[in-house]
């Protein structure tokens, strides 16, 4: 069921509330008020640990967050929850033994999902989802599915039945234009798109003015939530590289 929310700053969006899980409600609220200063310093929803294509092992990924200061995460390893489980475990042994004394940033569950859209691959972030869910089972074994599951749409579907939000990443560095897939994944039930995101790597790290202005454009068209993360790959939570 498509639902219209709307904001403080009387924004419409259209997300798919009737099956959201409690997780993915909370982080629907961050998602509302995220702006180009959230990330990398408050809110990081794009990051990969050693459990996919990442160098940081959860450990040091959890480490590097609460040194930061951040206030929530996500982590998006390539189909994958093994580095969210591990953070989990980690956090809450460091609760027990620490108490109060060590400040958290809050975690949801994410993942990256690749999938064919029109003619050509994307990817799909999920979050705020069931990780034991049975719909995302096919999607969490550590590699790309095939048939009829490597479809959007059907990838879409997955997310939304174990309760989880659906978000393009990067929507500006695939083969067709961000316009032409955003439009086309709002017809599945798209509920987002990572606006804010760093194309060309700068250090230090910041969204790209002219792919942002475009995409935020866009999901204010199709009245989406726009999210942000530095997609880290390397050492740094504050750099893509």
């Amino acid at each position: 069921m498509l639902t219209s929310l709307s904001s403080e700053s009387n924004i419409s969006y259209r997300v798919h509330k009737g099956r959201l899980s409690l997780e993915a409600k909370r982080l629907l609220e961050i998602f509302q008020g995220l702006h180009k200063d959230s990330c990398p310093q408050h809110y990081n929803f794009h990051m990969h640990t050693t459990h996919s294509d990442g160098q940081l092992s959860p450990q040091r990924l959890i480490e590097q967050a609460i040194e930061i200061g951040l206030k929530g995460f996500a982590i998006t390893d390539h189909h994958s929850v093994g580095g969210y489980w591990a953070v989990r475990e980690w956090m809450q042994t460091e609760r027990w033994r620490r108490g109060s004394s060590l400040k958290m940033p809050r975690l949801w569950t994410g993942v990256e999902i690749t999938a064919q859209l029109l003619t050509i691959e994307v990817h799909i972030l999920g979050y705020g989802f069931d990780p034991e869910h049975t719909s995302l089972r096919p999607y969490l074994q550590g590699r790309s599915v095939k048939g009829a599951a490597f479809q959007a749409e059907t990838i879409v579907e997955a997310i939304h039945e174990a309760g989880g939000l659906v978000v393009l990443a990067h929507p500006a560095r695939y083969r067709l234009p961000p316009d032409v897939l955003i439009r086309e994944m709002t017809r599945y039930g798209l509920d987002g798109v990572e606006a804010y995101y760093a194309y060309d790597n700068p250090s230090p790290w910041r969204s790209s003015p002219a792919q942002t202005a475009k995409v935020l454009d866009l999901a204010q068209k199709y009245q989406l939530l726009s999210t942000c993360g530095t997609d880290t790959h390397g050492l740094n939570l504050r750099q893509r590289i």
